[in-house]
């Protein structure tokens, strides 16, 4: 099977996501804490009920097909195909109220991520890529769906780079340092985003998004987007991200390198 043949159906998850979690947006929405004791990490309701209605739906269309999620255990991990998801990427945001968060629908072939999207149903917004093409469709000026192929940027040096990582708070001492070299350098930075930062660089806003210590799920999907729409996505080593990891992504290759360099002192 082409990643084409998956399209309609990884439509089919997202609606399902949708309909599950925008019910529980802007509520009195409680979060557990999976962290006890250490920096608060919050799941609630809407992430294990979004996650398990797309599992389901996995299950009864491609029972031969691995998944791995945030909030249920691994099924199949190492099967041709595996579902990597991620129902609220940017939880913290959305029990804030803040409409940066979005649903993760990735998929491995043999490892590698061939197609992935990023939906946003609060905004409206979905983001797609197989690594070849990117695209976006939402709302345009009329309030029509509308749709648009995604292009990077063509930002020459870090210099005249936006910069985005979701928080500072993340990063171990050592880590920090090595992201300030870069920040220091960016003509601007940003906070917050989680996915969403990585959307708006497929997008052509953003030039380059720093994240330390990612989880499969919450970059699998995102590579195949980022990468479509012309962007280059590895861990700060300069390995593949598909099992998570610090995880580096920049509009070309001349911001991508120079990246590398300051992350490694």
């Amino acid at each position: 099977m082409t990643t084409v043949d998956f399209a309609a159906f990884v439509e089919k998850l997202a609606d399902v996501a949708a309909d599950t979690i925008l019910p529980f947006f802007r509520t009195s929405l409680r979060a557990e804490d999976k962290n006890a004791g250490g920096m608060f990490d919050p799941v609630t309701e809407a992430d294990r009920a979004a996650e398990a209605a797309m599992r389901r739906l996995i299950q009864a269309t491609f029972p031969h097909h691995g998944i791995i999620g945030e909030e249920f255990g691994p099924v199949q991990s190492e099967a041709e195909y595996v579902w990597v998801l991620d129902p609220i990427d940017g939880t913290k945001s959305f029990i804030a109220g803040m409409p940066v968060w979005g649903s993760l629908i990735g998929l491995l072939h043999n490892g590698c991520p061939v197609y992935g999207m990023m939906v946003q149903p609060f905004t409206l917004e979905r983001f797609t890529g197989d690594g070849r093409c990117a695209v976006w469709r939402g709302p345009g000026c009329d309030h029509r769906m509308t749709e648009r192929k995604l292009a990077t940027t063509r930002c020459e040096t870090l210099a005249q780079a936006t910069l985005m990582t979701t928080s500072p708070l993340l990063y171990s001492t050592v880590k920090l340092k090595a992201f300030r070299r870069i920040e220091a350098r960016a003509r601007l930075s940003r906070y917050g985003g989680d996915c969403y930062a990585f959307a708006m660089l497929a997008a052509g806003h953003v030039d380059c998004v720093i994240e330390p210590d990612l989880k499969a799920h919450d970059i699998v999907a995102l590579v195949p987007i980022v990468e479509g729409a012309g962007g280059i996505v590895t861990c700060w080593d300069g390995g593949s991200p598909a099992r998570g990891g610090d995880v580096v992504a920049s509009c070309n290759g001349r911001i991508h390198e120079e990246a590398l360099s300051l992350l490694h002192g």
